[in-house]
């Protein structure tokens, strides 16, 4: 089931580390940096299910 609550330690510091993460960096570079990342964080999620339910919301997202 997927996390709804906040549940990360540091989410502002994680956030900083993103934007830094991207700084100096062209919007390919960037897009590339962020496909990897998403790889990298589904794999430690690592539950289909939860994956599927995350991809759903975040199209469901306002923008």
């Amino acid at each position: 089931m997927m996390k709804t609550a906040l549940h990360l330690q540091d989410a502002d510091a994680f956030y900083e580390q993103l934007l830094d993460a991207h700084q100096g960096l062209s919007r390919e570079a960037s897009e590339l940096l962020n496909a990897r990342l998403i790889l990298l964080l589904a794999n430690q999620v690592g539950d289909a299910k939860v994956l599927q339910e995350c991809v759903e919301a975040a199209r469901q997202a306002p923008e």
